[in-house]
């Protein structure tokens, strides 16, 4: 069984390829479940990203504000950083304190530099003209529960099932997969 961040070297190849026609600046957005490789695989293309222009890497498991937010941080990711970021505008985003469970404080995010941003919730349908790059990444539903649970124990088994509903009714209403422009499976 190979590890996820083998898995993440084989699978940045495609994203890397299609940068090949996108702007300097260009804005990657990676989606998928749970566990299925969203963060190693923007990880692994931060570290390959061509040329001297080293992306800013945003992961919405720093917005959510609580396990019942992925909506939320989706609305937050478009209204404080990509559509600010696609006028030239002053973008930032607010870091959730989860141990104090408040907003905390804010990063800005440049406009000048390429872009990364991985979680659940970054495909939302009013997302799609704001970025360049669109990756959807799935896995079983057995592998990728037991990678999550193996990777956040038993503070995110606590919350597995609030967060797979949350998860299943944004697919239901976005349908995030279809928009992507590539589509990668974890093993």
């Amino acid at each position: 069984m190979s590890s996820p961040e083998s898995e993440a070297r084989a699978v940045v190849a495609p994203v890397l390829n299609a940068l090949r026609g996108a702007p300097v600046n260009a804005v990657v957005l990676i989606d998928g479940p749970s566990g299925a490789g969203k963060s190693t695989l923007a990880d692994a293309l931060r570290l390959a990203w061509p040329g001297d222009r080293v992306p800013t890497l945003v992961r919405l498991d720093d917005i959510y504000p609580g396990w019942g937010g992925l909506d939320a941080a989706s609305a937050l990711l478009g209204d404080h950083v990509l559509r600010p970021r696609h006028k030239r505008r002053l973008a930032a985003w607010q870091r959730y304190d989860w141990v104090r469970e408040q907003p905390a404080g804010w990063t800005p995010v440049p406009a000048d530099l390429p872009l990364i941003v991985e979680g659940c919730g970054t495909l939302a349908a009013a997302h799609e003209p704001l970025s360049d790059i669109r990756v959807w990444i799935g896995a079983d539903d057995a592998l990728r529960k037991e990678r999550a649970l193996g990777r956040d124990g038993d503070v995110f088994r606590e919350h597995w099932d609030q967060w797979q509903q949350q998860w299943e009714a944004y697919c239901a209403r976005e349908s995030p997969e279809r928009s992507a422009s590539i589509r990668l499976t974890a093993r």
